[in-house]
């Protein structure tokens, strides 16, 4: 049986990542989120997965007003059909990205405090290419010059090249606070404001509820129900 881990987050490093499907839902209450959360693992842990899906978390936002859905798969064929066979909430629509780059701080570990996921509207892949790109030329820096407290910054491009996403782990709220408030936070902001047919959508700070690997169940996974 996999066992959702409230603890550690999907692993941004493997490899055998080919597509992540991202997902957003708006709720009222922090009631209505925590329904909505346990309603979606219940979901998931109730139905056999296909073998191209690798891992699922769900995050709840700071202001807990919106829960995201965080799916990464081995293929980009394999998580619609998925997600429309369940009837709830984890059948609620996704955006689909592919991962492009990361930076990961050298001699930096922990388990993340929070995950800050910032997205951006993008007129083509051209665009998604030049602000990424200038994102992580800023980022990638030598470790003296790098945003205390940040564990790594995951960029991806949209499948329909209209958007990119980073999904960023940080230490602790904290970090990420001051990190607002810091030189490089400002040549972040020039840096995606200065590439032409880009537009900032902000960020959002999200707190892991749950998440399930495939791996914890071996290659039968795709024949397991999950509990």
């Amino acid at each position: 049986m996999i066992e959702p881990n409230s603890l550690k987050g999907p692993d941004l490093r493997r490899t055998d990542v080919a597509s992540v499907f991202v997902g957003q839902r708006y709720v009222r209450s922090e009631e209505e989120a925590g329904t909505v959360l346990e309603q979606t693992v219940a979901e998931w842990s109730g139905a056999p997965w296909p073998a191209g899906i690798l891992s699922l978390s769900c995050f709840l936002s700071s202001e807990k007003d919106t829960v995201l859905t965080y799916a990464q798969c081995a293929d980009g064929d394999s998580y619609q059909p998925f997600a429309r066979s369940l009837r709830g909430p984890a059948g609620a629509g996704a955006v689909a990205y592919r991962p492009r780059r990361s930076v990961v701080p050298p001699g930096v570990s922990g388990v993340p405090g929070c995950v800050i996921i910032a997205t951006f509207d993008v007129d083509g892949a051209e665009r998604q290419d030049r602000v990424m790109n200038s994102l992580v030329d800023v980022l990638d820096v030598a470790p003296a010059e790098q945003p205390p407290g940040m564990l790594s910054a995951n960029f991806h491009t949209s499948v329909d090249a209209s958007r990119v996403l980073n999904y960023a782990e940080w230490t602790s709220v904290e970090a990420h606070l001051a990190f607002l408030d810091s030189r490089t936070r400002v040549k972040t902001l020039r840096a995606s404001g200065d590439v032409p047919g880009v537009r900032p959508i902000g960020f959002r700070r999200y707190h892991l509820h749950r998440s399930i690997d495939a791996r914890e169940a071996g290659s039968a996974v795709h024949s397991m129900r999950i509990s």
